[in-house]
């Protein structure tokens, strides 16, 4: 796999969002942060940056995949049947560090789901997440980027 560093500061953040946007859109992965751990993600359309994923961390393939969105209208197009009670903790707790486990949209990847019936979503507050999700215009299926088993990268 090739690797790019992008650094993220004031002179060059938009750019560096942009241009991993692009990696997103060319089928490969990206590391990012979110607010508590950083995320190894690619697009939820893309077979081959999910399965980069999997191979990256050693993760097993019955292991299901986190999708992050930014916006509600996001959250429609993985997830339907959204009961009263998720519709409460969404208002109150996103954005945020919250990862609920809903039905899944019947079209949506099963390498993201392992096979299930539902997915797990998060809106992450993080701003490097949020606008990197905002400039992709799609949700980011992403774990934590670390090898499977081991512990989380947190900086």
């Amino acid at each position: 796999m090739k690797t790019k560093e992008l650094l993220l500061d004031s002179d060059n953040y938009q750019n560096s969002i942009k241009e991993a946007a692009e990696i997103l859109k060319n089928d490969q992965v990206v590391v990012f942060p979110t607010e508590t751990v950083y995320g190894i993600g690619a697009d939820i359309n893309s077979s081959k940056g999910l399965e980069e994923i999997f191979k990256v961390k050693g993760r097993p393939a019955d292991n299901p995949l986190i999708v992050h969105i930014s916006d509600l209208e996001m959250l429609e197009e993985v997830a339907g049947d959204i009961p009263k009670k998720a519709q409460v903790l969404i208002k109150e707790f996103w954005p945020g560090p919250l990862t609920l486990v809903l039905n899944k949209q019947k079209d949506l990847n099963n390498l993201i789901t392992a096979g299930l019936d539902t997915v797990g979503v998060r809106m992450p507050s993080n701003k490097v997440a949020h606008d990197l999700i905002e400039e992709l215009a799609s949700p980011i299926a992403a774990p934590s980027a670390n090898i499977s088993g081991k512990p989380s990268i947190t900086s």
